[in-house]
């Protein structure tokens, strides 16, 4: 029997993180709000996978994505529901979701898109002080025994490789009406 591999190697670096915290830092970790800290640095969006910032709000790959492609939208101003934000700042959260669910189709022309937020932790929010939405793209089959025999998940391309696309169809237009 042939087996092919599979390589998901920022996976690594994640797993290690959590590995060699120290307990207490572990839970800190798991607290921290990277929103916030990724906000006030606009000079390390690359790093940081934004692909889109505005003066409200940003567009950033997700390091542990559901499925290739997935970014999450946040606001700059950190609140913990929909409800917390005023009625502008739910106009523009919603505008960045629309944009990010423009770029995800005008660049990696997936057959459907799962949108989501999750508020509080019992709901699954990883960073439940900072309300952030999900758009994630989905074809046929991207899931599959993996998730369910191994626990993992498997991207098939490079993140740093995903944020280029996404910024390189950024200038080409993608998120131009």
């Amino acid at each position: 029997m042939n087996h092919a591999n599979l390589w998901a190697p920022w996976r690594m670096a994640y797993l290690r993180s959590i590995a060699d915290l120290p307990e207490d830092q572990e839970a800190k970790a798991k607290d921290s709000n990277f929103f916030r800290t990724y906000w006030a640095s606009p000079e390390e969006d690359e790093t940081n996978l934004v692909v889109h910032r505005t003066e409200h709000g940003m567009i950033l790959l997700n390091r542990y994505p559901y499925a290739n492609g997935h970014l999450l939208i946040a606001l700059g101003e950190a609140a913990p529901t929909l409800a917390d934000y005023d009625e502008h700042q739910r106009r523009i959260f919603w505008e960045l979701v629309d944009a990010a669910s423009m770029l995800v189709r005008n660049s990696l022309n997936p057959q459907g898109l799962n949108i989501g937020v999750n508020e509080g932790s019992a709901a699954g929010a990883g960073v439940p002080e900072h309300l952030h939405a999900h758009v994630v793209p989905r074809w046929g089959g991207d899931t599959n025994f993996m998730t369910t025999i191994g626990g993992v998940r498997v991207s098939p391309d490079a993140l740093e490789s995903v944020a280029s696309a996404y910024r390189e169809s950024i200038k080409g237009g993608a998120l131009d009406a």
